[in-house]
């Protein structure tokens, strides 16, 4: 696939399961061309950043979805680059105490990927597991994933709403 889109989060802990829910919507609601794949990632996106750096096929395009603690206005999503990934999201993108952030600028600089990392500002995480977003969560998906539609249509790449 040369586009790829990362539902990033852990389902199990709330609104950090965004990222996923964005992907099954986006999956069922909207027909990707065949170059472009849509995945749940959960929390097993380092596996598949280090799978892309020593992989011969690489993507031009890696969007990355997730949910963030920024202290903005819960459901508001914006994009942030790779310097303002929150410390305490680095665990998620961390493998063997390398952080896949830098396995994310690696892929950019030296690979020439374009990366881009579209998040939801979370209303609440639990502190022990608690499946399910809040309703504020559940509310931005549709507006997510019209997000990606515009971001996509910037690289000419065609999203067209089933039926």
């Amino acid at each position: 696939m040369s586009k790829l889109i990362f539902g990033c989060g852990n389902i199990l802990f709330g609104d950090d399961g965004f990222g996923p829910a964005v992907v099954d919507y986006l999956n069922e609601h909207f027909e990707l061309p065949d170059d472009t794949q849509a995945l749940n990632v959960e929390t097993s996106i380092r596996g598949l950043l280090f799978n892309l750096a020593i992989s011969e096929n690489k993507p031009e395009l890696i969007i990355i979805i997730d949910a963030v603690d920024k202290g903005r206005r819960p459901g508001e999503i914006f994009e942030i680059n790779l310097d303002e990934i929150p410390k305490k999201k680095l665990d998620d993108f961390s493998m063997h105490h390398m952080p896949s952030s830098n396995l994310l600028k690696e892929l950019k600089e030296e690979a020439k990927i374009d990366i881009r990392i579209l998040v939801c500002q979370v209303e609440h995480i639990p502190a022990e597991v608690d499946q399910g977003l809040t309703q504020t969560m559940k509310n931005a998906i549709p507006t997510m994933c019209e997000m990606i539609k515009k971001l996509l249509d910037e690289y000419n790449i065609n999203v067209i709403e089933k039926k």
